[in-house]
């Protein structure tokens, strides 16, 4: 596994190895059968970890649909917004939520296709829609987004951090340049933005590459460039034998646990427990 970080300029390598001797995550994190699937007739599921449910809150003019996780803790615990991938709102992402929440985070992951009646059953469908989003009106729904979260009770107003995966993790990379209150930013197999806008960012960042993606890591030399050059604090791997999305499609499952483990340590790290 190739690991790698940037912090005010400063490289540091560490090789690390997956398998053998190294612990992962036991379990199966997401069991996948279908990539959308029509949410439960109910709309609140209660486990004894955890509980999660659909909410609507206000965007400008509009209502954002969103999935809300809660840990089951006795005190206010850090926050995550998880931004979905160029299909929208999937089962990969309420799962990802529920397990935030398992480890400790009240996670809400936003619909950003509420304002066209939200994501439709055709992943096609989803793709062209999200490919016309205007990026001020994703800002404007995080930004909506993270005002929810900051209220509820059970959630720590100064500690919020955002992920994204695919389109999500560009968008969670782009959206940690708009908002300085931000703890944290994980970026998952995502485009970097511009280096003017980089010079932007306060919160810390965690990137999560895949070897086999080329198109994605492309580019990451300039990120890099800009990241030492505006001193940001980024730290991103590259994880071996694997290709775009595989925290969803788990090709590897070891890989995918062993990143999941490093993600949920970067925001206890960053964020707080």
């Amino acid at each position: 596994m190739d690991t790698r970080a940037v912090d005010g300029g400063a490289r540091r390598w560490k090789a690390v190895q997956v398998g053998g001797g190294v612990a992962v995550l036991a379990g199966v994190l997401f069991a996948l059968p279908n990539l959308h699937r029509p949410p439960p007739p109910s709309t609140a599921l209660h486990r004894a970890d955890i509980h999660a449910e659909y909410v609507k809150f206000p965007s400008g003019r509009d209502t954002i649909t969103a999935y809300l996780a809660y840990p089951e803790r006795k005190d206010p615990a850090p926050a995550v917004v998880v931004i979905h991938e160029i299909f929208g709102m999937s089962d990969f992402i309420r799962q990802t939520a529920e397990q935030l929440a398992k480890d400790g985070f009240v996670a809400i992951a936003p619909d950003l296709l509420s304002h066209h009646g939200g994501t439709p059953p055709s992943a096609d469908d989803a793709r062209k829609l999200i490919a016309a989003l205007a990026p001020d009106t994703v800002t404007q729904d995080l930004d909506a987004t993270v005002a929810y979260v900051k209220r509820l009770k059970a959630a720590r107003p100064d500690r919020v951090g955002v992920i994204g995966f695919c389109w999500g993790g560009g968008q969670s990379f782009r959206y940690a340049t708009n908002n300085p209150s931000l703890g944290a930013f994980v970026v998952c197999y995502g485009p970097g933005p511009d280096a003017v806008s980089i010079a932007r960012i306060r919160a810390k960042g965690l990137g999560v590459y895949a070897e086999n993606d080329a198109r994605i890591n492309a580019g990451w030399a300039d990120v890099d460039a800009a990241i030492r050059t505006y001193h940001k604090t980024y730290r991103h791997t590259v994880y071996p034998g694997v290709g775009h999305g595989f925290l969803r499609t788990r090709e590897k499952p070891e890989v995918a646990d062993s990143a999941w483990k490093a993600v949920v340590e970067f925001f206890r790290e960053s964020l707080g427990r």
